[in-house]
C-alpha cells in the first residue's frame, strides 16, 4: 500500500480558503516552485480579489487559520473582519500553518483582476488552483529587481526558454 503524501503548507492553507469561497491566485515563490523552478521558499503568496463578498470570505477564513502580523510587535492588536481588510491592500501573516502573505496589489500589474485572465489553473494534490501565468511572473521579478528575485528570474527564463523550444504550452 503506498503512504499517503504529506500535504503542502500551500495545500493546507489554500484548503481552508477554497472551502470559504475564496478568490486568489496562487503568486511569488509558490508560483514559481508550481511552474517547474527549484528555488526553494517557504512563504505562500497569494492575491486576493478585493471585492465586498471576497473580503468576508476571507476574513472568515482566517479567523479558522489565526493569523498575526508577522514583523508587527507581539499582542499587537488587530481587527479581523472584511472592513479592516479593506482598509489595506497586502498583509504579511504567521499562522500555524506558515507564513502568508495576501497581496491585494502586484506591481507592476495592478489588482487580481489584472491577472487574472491570463491565471493558469494546475493540479497540486487533490486541489485546483489558480497560479500567475509564467509570462506575468517573469514581468514581475523584472519589474522588482532584487537579488533574489535576479536568481528566480534566471530560473523561471530558463523553464519559458525550454518550454517554448518543446513546443509545450501551460
Amino acid at each position: 500500500m503506498a503512504e499517503e503524501k504529506e500535504k503542502s503548507a500551500l495545500e493546507l492553507i489554500a484548503e481552508v480558503l477554497l472551502r470559504h469561497g475564496v478568490e486568489f491566485i496562487v503568486v511569488g515563490g509558490q508560483a514559481e516552485l508550481l511552474h517547474g523552478s527549484s528555488r526553494v521558499t517557504y512563504d505562500i503568496d497569494f492575491c486576493y480579489r478585493r471585492t465586498r463578498e471576497n473580503l468576508v470570505r476571507l476574513a472568515e477564513a482566517l479567523v479558522e487559520l489565526k493569523p498575526t502580523l508577522r514583523g508587527a510587535p507581539p499582542g499587537l492588536p488587530f481587527r479581523l473582519d472584511a472592513e479592516a481588510l479593506a482598509l489595506g491592500s497586502n498583509y504579511t501573516f504567521r499562522t500555524a500553518l506558515g507564513d502568508l502573505d495576501l497581496l491585494g496589489y502586484l506591481e507592476p500589474f495592478g489588482d487580481f483582476e489584472a491577472i487574472a485572465n491570463r491565471a493558469i489553473t494546475l493540479s497540486v494534490g487533490e486541489l485546483e488552483l489558480r497560479v500567475i501565468h509564467l509570462d506575468d511572473l517573469i514581468a514581475i521579478k523584472q519589474h522588482i529587481g532584487r537579488p533574489k528575485d535576479q536568481l528566480s528570474l534566471m530560473h523561471l527564463l530558463a523553464i519559458r526558454k525550454t518550454r517554448s523550444e518543446s513546443g509545450a504550452g501551460e
